[in-house]
């Protein structure tokens, strides 16, 4: 079989890793974001050994004349973040899976098909994995930022973006510490569980009464924050996040501040056990004059590798779009 793009681009970045990460006592991860710029620049930017340098310099040297497309790029580094992460797992360390990252893209795109332009914010970016997909995937331009406190992450996402040619606005900080500018749309992978630092989560509306808040809630009210009066948000939750201690005071700011437009249940058969499974929660900010649906989309998602069953839930979709949201 013909070796593919993603495969070229997988075996440079995963093998280039290695080497470094060996030579220069780097985490898998660390590698990973140092190879992607060694094939930006198209040069080796690291003091190796003459031996090493020759090696990686080989490996370089077969992948630097391809001609890529961003998809390809996405998915060979997607590939390496989940090799690195298994190395090294950490609890703020995971990706949006790929059929995931195109649903919601598929998503955005039926929000947003109206629009010449549209500024799109993700508070938790991570690697860059399902901002990458909603942009590679966009039938209208988008003007994409995204905050990340994980540096290594962050790291990766800078070098994926180059190597893909996106202007994309990333910022090494905590989104729930700066004064959001307003944007059009909201797109997060939420991570999950308290928040530590409870000076901050002080200044909104969902901290906790006692005790740390969730930092699933403040992301979710930061986002809501975030939007122009009628933009739109699309989270990746925990189907617990009505169940929990604090849902009372979530359902009520939801209730004052944003229209519940939808909320469509990842296939249970994606996660190992029921604490782990997602929904995505789709949501606007009110503003005066906008028409309310007057049903809100509620689904549960068949296996997306289930074609027949995805094109029927996506006709399904696309109804729900056209009557109650004129798309």
């Amino acid at each position: 079989m013909e070796t593919t793009n993603v495969t070229k681009l997988f075996e440079y970045l995963d093998q280039t890793s290695d080497k470094l990460a060996h030579q220069s006592q780097l985490t898998y991860l660390e590698a990973l974001a140092e190879a992607g710029d060694n094939l930006f620049e198209g040069t080796i930017l690291q003091s190796l050994s003459p031996a090493d340098e020759e090696e990686v310099q080989e490996l370089l040297d077969k992948v630097k004349q391809l001609e890529w497309k961003q998809e390809e790029v996405r998915k060979a580094f997607q590939l390496g973040v989940i090799k690195g992460m298994k190395g090294a797992v950490q609890p703020n360390h995971s990706m949006t899976p790929d059929a995931v990252s195109l649903f919601i893209s598929y998503l955005v795109n039926k929000l947003v098909q109206d629009r010449e332009n549209t500024e799109l914010l993700d508070l938790a970016v991570g690697s860059g994995n399902l901002l990458f997909a909603i942009c590679n995937n966009a039938t209208t331009p988008i003007e994409a930022s995204g905050f990340e406190v994980d540096e290594t992450l962050l790291k990766n996402a800078y070098s994926s973006a180059n190597l893909q040619q996106h202007q994309i606005h990333l910022y090494h900080q905590d989104s729930l510490q700066v004064v959001p500018q307003k944007t059009d749309l909201v797109v997060s992978d939420l991570p999950i569980g308290y928040y530590p630092k409870d000076d901050v989560a002080s200044s909104f509306e969902l901290k906790a009464k006692e005790g740390h808040s969730y930092i699933h809630h403040l992301m979710i009210e930061q986002g809501i924050k975030s939007l122009n009066d009628g933009g739109f948000a699309l989270f990746v939750i925990p189907n617990f996040l009505f169940e929990s201690d604090q849902s009372a005071a979530l359902h009520a700011y939801l209730k004052k501040d944003a229209v519940v437009l939808g909320l469509l249940q990842l296939p249970s058969s994606m996660f190992s056990n029921v604490q782990q499974q997602k929904s995505i929660l789709l949501l606007q900010k009110k503003k005066e004059g906008i028409p309310v649906p007057q049903q809100a989309l509620f689904a549960e998602l068949p296996t997306f590798s289930n074609k027949e069953a995805m094109q029927d839930m996506v006709k399904q979709i696309n109804r729900w779009f056209e009557e109650q949201l004129k798309r």
